[in-house]
């Protein structure tokens, strides 16, 4: 049973770089034979369409984050630390090329193309993410913590907005140190005038 969860891991993860790097329609169950040394049919055993295995790997995106989120929380209190610290995750994951596209931002870009179960899971990663932000930024704000020039839930989205276009823009301009560039201001500007 051990080895059949190793396979279905190894095809996510060969499947979550592929998506990161060509989007849902740039690659097929052929790539991720190659890449992961199986048949097409082991990788339509554990998932029986691309749509399976997208759904499922945004599915399991979106519990990863959420876990991450958590234990944010849990190691810090601080809220605009929270904010600086899941920015600088994601900083992180650019410079060392570990993860340098939020998996749900990319496909975001592709909702008019995706399969509707797709969909709905991209959508729910956003709603998760939009969710724990406005609650961060709601909670700094009150502790006086975090200074808003909107509503917590504007100021999610916008926040987000702001981190997904530094990711794009990274990527575009082949330099991971434009992430950091877009996303000090915002923190600076989310920082109290006092602080």
């Amino acid at each position: 049973m051990g080895n059949l969860s190793t396979t279905s891991d190894a095809i996510l993860t060969c499947a979550r770089s592929l998506i990161v790097a060509g989007g849902y329609n740039g690659f097929s169950y052929a790539d991720i034979a190659d890449v992961v040394g199986i048949r097409k049919a082991s990788i339509h055993h554990h998932f029986p369409s691309k749509v399976d295995l997208v759904r499922t790997l945004v599915a399991r995106y979106r519990e990863e984050a959420e876990a991450g989120m958590a234990g944010l929380e849990l190691q810090v209190s601080d809220p605009l630390e929270q904010l600086r610290s899941y920015v600088g995750y994601w900083e992180v994951c650019i410079a060392d090329a570990s993860a340098p596209f939020c998996v749900c931002a990319l496909l975001a870009g592709q909702l008019p193309v995706l399969p509707e179960e797709v969909a709905l899971e991209v959508r729910a990663h956003f709603r998760c993410l939009s969710q724990w932000l406005t609650s961060v930024l709601e909670r700094g704000a009150g502790e006086g913590r975090l200074q808003l020039t909107g509503t917590p839930r504007a100021e999610a989205e916008a926040f987000m907005a702001t981190v997904h276009g530094a990711m794009l823009s990274a990527r575009a301009y082949g330099d991971p140190k434009i992430f950091a560039l877009v996303t000090a201001p915002l923190l600076e500007r989310l920082a109290p005038r006092s602080a």
